[in-house]
């Protein structure tokens, strides 16, 4: 008979659960979350069974990845969807969430996410990496600003590229101030040094990619907006409709309806977070420091007057995703005066 397998997977064990298509239970335990010991388990049932499910977690695309090369059909679940259909059991432990997500598999109830390719993973990789050096570097120089603050020297409005000379300029009038601030400003030094390296790195790929040149073409949008967006759809096609690429950021608003209730909220906030970030930042330098005219900064500024600068960039950021989805699956360029040509795909 007919098999599926549910995969409860943590950091150390996996709880795995193999069911039969009419609930009975075949095999339950856990094994180690590596790919050899969940396929050799798996392997005595591979020919008779049809699918394995896994919630998406840290491990679970490393892990997709190798169940998919071993010929299993493995299917990565939507977090939230698994979690409402596993609260429905009054006992959770590892051991009834496996069964859980084998029951989600054996009666189709399940929402797949996409699992995206290896290069889109990296992609995703660096531009993370990047992000956690900007922070890091924007905590160092803050620090620095404060302590210098607390014995009366004030940075000031400072460009990034003269932060170091102000720094040094201020505790020549204090130097004993040197021997706490000195190791700081190399720290931030060195992250400012690592930044630059990537920022140049992540420019060469996206100059190399023809898909991120078109969407460079939009005014706001630059090489890491448009290689993070590259990575996060990773396949155009699989979205059905460039209007719900805003749902799929986040970018659109709650909706209540229940009765006679029907409340519009704010936006969802759901999907990928980066994304988003980076989105409503292109948005918001579309608006302000782009001068440019196009037709986009135009319906812009309008919801602007109406509703307020926030709404407005937010709304452009769904105009902008929507936008770039659409010059991706057409092969067209941005044109100020009408967004995009939609030729056929």
């Amino acid at each position: 008979m007919r098999k599926v397998v549910g995969l409860d997977i943590s950091l150390t064990k996996t709880s795995v659960c193999v069911l039969e298509l009419d609930g009975t239970i075949i095999w339950q335990g856990k094994v180690d979350s590596e790919p050899g010991p969940i396929i050799a388990k798996l392997a005595a049932w591979q020919n008779d069974i049809d699918k394995v499910g896994l919630e998406a977690c840290p491990l679970s695309e490393w892990l997709h990845g190798h169940l998919t090369n071993a010929g299993f059909t493995a299917v990565c679940v939507e977090t939230n969807h698994a979690q409402r259909f596993l609260s429905t059991r009054p006992v959770k432990t590892d051991r009834n969430d496996a069964r859980g997500l084998a029951e989600m598999m054996r009666i189709g109830h399940y929402r797949a996410v996409h699992v995206k390719s290896v290069e889109a993973q990296m992609v995703r990789t660096a531009i993370q990496a990047r992000g956690q050096i900007v922070s890091a570097l924007l905590q160092m120089q803050g620090t620095i600003r404060g302590l210098l603050r607390m014995h009366g020297l004030k940075m000031g409005t400072t460009h990034r590229c003269r932060f170091s000379d102000r720094v040094r300029e201020l505790i020549a009038q204090k130097p004993a101030l040197e021997v706490a601030i000195e190791p700081l400003l190399r720290s931030s030094e060195q992250l400012a040094t690592e930044r630059k390296e990537m920022d140049n790195m992540l420019q060469r790929a996206a100059r190399r990619d023809d898909v991120c040149l078109r969407l460079m073409t939009i005014p706001g949008v630059g090489p890491i907006t448009s290689l993070a967006y590259r990575a996060t759809v990773d396949d155009p096609f699989r979205i059905s409709s460039s209007k719900s690429v805003g749902a799929l950021f986040g970018l659109t608003p709650r909706i209540y309806q229940s009765g006679e209730i029907d409340r519009t909220g704010r936006i969802s906030r759901a999907g990928d977070s980066m994304m988003r970030h980076l989105l409503y930042e292109a948005a918001a330098a579309l608006m302000n420091r782009i001068g440019k005219q196009s037709r986009l900064r135009s319906w812009g500024m309008a919801i602007a007057r109406r509703r307020g600068f926030k709404r407005a960039t937010v709304a452009v950021a769904r105009k902008l995703a929507v936008i770039m989805h659409r010059i991706w699956i057409s092969g067209s360029r941005f044109e100020p005066g009408n967004e995009v040509q939609l030729p056929a795909a």
